[in-house]
């Protein structure tokens, strides 16, 4: 397993081991909490040093993250090297139905990918359950919470970025995890982000997670790459929203709701 140059997922590079965590656990273990068949990481002699001081080993998780999008024998003939993230970002958006055209930034591509998660999200939900969502993230200012006009909401939260774009993803993420995974994220060493993602485990938490359990998301060639993705996509945003000097911000905002 070997990492090819990246310049989406370089920003890793500068994220912390507990920031990391989350992805790590993604990339290695199964719903049982066994390794992953699948999985590399965890035979590398350098992940054996420095676990569990995830940054000193990060190019090994990109690594894994570009190898879990790839074909295993094209893997195998590229020397163990799998494909750039904006090609595992791609085969996502086309098993979910999201267009991804290539003039789109990285992050343009992944608020689609999530914005189009939780629309179809909102098709399974009763009018209720959606006013109760709306109201955990946020989106106050509806008349109605029927799907198209949370999806409107969506759609510009993500193009505004900051607070709402950065708690739809945790929300998404979250969730997905549990859908799939069997497990939410832990969120290591961040009680604010921590506490945000337990306010979804009730009734409205279960139908978000449902709705992705029915959904054709689940299957093995997906099963690590989807949650993985959206994992990336959520480290991303806290590396913008510090590099900007807001994540402090983001998680007062989160704290009070």
């Amino acid at each position: 397993m070997a990492y090819r140059e990246d310049k989406d997922l370089e920003f890793l590079g500068e994220m912390s081991s507990s920031a990391l965590n989350d992805l790590v656990v993604c990339l290695s273990k199964d719903k049982e909490g066994g390794t992953l068949w699948t999985e590399e990481l965890t035979s590398q002699d350098e992940y054996k040093i420095h676990y569990p001081d995830h940054s000193k080993y990060w190019r090994l998780i990109a690594a894994e993250v570009q190898c879990f999008g790839a074909n295993s024998l094209v893997t195998l003939v590229r020397g163990g090297k799998g494909v750039l993230y904006r090609e595992v970002l791609g085969d996502v958006c086309d098993k979910l139905s999201v267009k991804h055209p290539g003039e789109d930034s990285t992050l343009e591509v992944e608020n689609k990918l999530i914005a189009k998660m939780l629309d179809n999200a909102m098709q399974q939900m009763s009018e209720t359950e959606r006013s109760d969502f709306a109201k955990i993230v946020g989106i106050t200012n509806l008349k109605t919470f029927t799907p198209a006009s949370l999806a409107a909401a969506m759609q510009i939260a993500f193009r505004a970025g900051g607070f709402k774009a950065f708690h739809l993803t945790l929300v998404v993420t979250n969730s997905v995890s549990r859908a799939i995974l069997g497990r939410g994220i832990a969120l290591a060493g961040n009680a604010t982000l921590l506490k945000t993602a337990s306010l979804l485990s009730g009734p409205v938490g279960w139908a978000l997670t449902g709705a992705w359990t029915v959904a054709d998301i689940a299957g093995p060639a997906y099963r690590v790459t989807i949650p993985a993705v959206l994992q990336v996509a959520l480290l991303r945003k806290m590396y913008q929203a510090d590099r900007d000097g807001v994540l402090k911000d983001i998680e007062d905002e989160l704290a009070k709701s």
